[in-house]
């Protein structure tokens, strides 16, 4: 696949990714290969099923859950998504949420999503927030910061 048909498929799904709501993840379905591959740092799954699913569940444990797009680029191979997610979480610990990633999608010959790969970092964005495993993430994650002068 040229690397203009895949900027131009990258920037339809981030489009939709920037103004995802629930009443969208139908939408967001019609663009998934039925064999869709997802990988977070939390979830590697496969089915379009189980891809909505995921989405589901982040309204469901969230508030007002945004993907804020900051950037979008493609090479031969894949598309990559630069962006921010903003939300609360629901229950306790309730916090906001600012975790900054990028989503690598590659499309199958059709123009579906056959893969989204999203790289973050779940240590210290999400997880250094939390009462016990944060107490434990904090001084790990001190470690292997630069000391400055």
């Amino acid at each position: 696949m040229k690397r203009a048909r895949i900027l131009t498929l990258t920037t339809s799904y981030a489009d939709l990714f920037g103004a995802l709501t629930p009443d969208k993840l139908d939408e967001l379905g019609r663009m998934l290969s039925p064999d869709v591959v997802f990988t977070d740092p939390f979830n590697v799954i496969k089915g379009s099923g189980r891809f909505i699913a995921v989405f589901e569940h982040m309204f469901e444990v969230m508030l007002e859950p945004r993907f804020h797009i900051e950037d979008i680029s493609a090479s031969d191979r894949a598309g990559y998504i630069k962006w921010r997610m903003t939300g609360y979480l629901k229950k306790k610990p309730d916090f906001s949420i600012d975790i900054v990633g990028m989503s690598e999608v590659t499309f199958a010959d059709d123009g579906m999503l056959s893969c989204h790969i999203d790289h973050w970092d779940s240590a210290s964005q999400l997880l250094r927030y939390l009462p016990v495993i944060g107490a434990i993430i904090r001084p790990i994650l001190k470690l292997f910061r630069l000391k400055t002068a």
